[in-house]
């Protein structure tokens, strides 16, 4: 007879994961955004430009509001003790300085320990702290905390590379650079070659 317990104990567990809450006043905002725009000299008597200011607000409150997911992970019943990455998740988020965007892709992975992770919550997890102002360090430590928090696992690992468009299309107009950041934590911070393994792994994805 076989000795297998009952299925009841691989089931997901799931949390309810949102970004804190933010009251978007968007009369308020689109007045100002009128201001801002005709002391810039810009013709908003034009019918092209009449609706602008909506639209300037409407795009700066989509990039700037995430939506909630079930953070959902599973008993690592095959004790699986290898790396799991997911590469060029795209990354689409705000400058704090300037109010551009920077653009780019993020390459998570973790070390599991007694539960692991559906794979498109890696997705999630990089959407729900993009939708932010920041700089792209504290974007990349906050999804790598995030994880260590939530998953437990043995070691986290974020890299991301991204075009911030304060610095292509303005100011020293430096097209097609990336700037590159990343935070390990647990064993792939501790342990030489684990960490090894996921910088080269992550290497292995950037255009040569």
């Amino acid at each position: 007879m076989s000795s297998r317990q009952p299925e009841a104990h691989v089931l997901p567990l799931r949390a309810r994961m949102s970004a804190p809450h933010v009251d978007v006043d968007r009369e308020t905002a689109e007045a100002a955004a009128t201001t801002l725009l005709a002391a810039l000299g810009l013709p908003l008597d034009s019918p092209h430009m009449r609706e602008t200011p909506r639209r300037m607000v409407a795009a700066y409150a989509e990039m700037l509001t995430a939506p909630s997911f079930d953070f959902t992970t599973f008993p690592n019943s095959e004790e699986y003790d290898e790396l799991v990455v997911v590469e060029d998740i795209p990354v689409r988020s705000l400058c704090e300085h300037h109010m551009l965007p920077f653009v780019g892709v993020a390459h998570v992975g973790y070390l599991p320990a007694d539960h692991v992770l559906g794979l498109s919550k890696l997705a999630r997890v990089v959407d729900l702290y993009s939708h932010r102002a920041q700089t792209q360090e504290r974007l990349t430590k906050q999804v790598a905390e995030h994880l260590q928090e939530h998953l437990t696992p043995r070691g986290v690992g974020v890299v991301i590379e991204a075009e911030h468009t304060c610095m292509t299309l303005r100011g020293v107009r430096a097209p097609g650079t990336r700037t590159v950041t990343s935070a390990l934590l647990g064993t792939l911070r501790t342990h030489p070659s684990s960490r090894a393994e996921f910088l080269d792994l992550v290497r292995g994805t950037r255009p040569r």
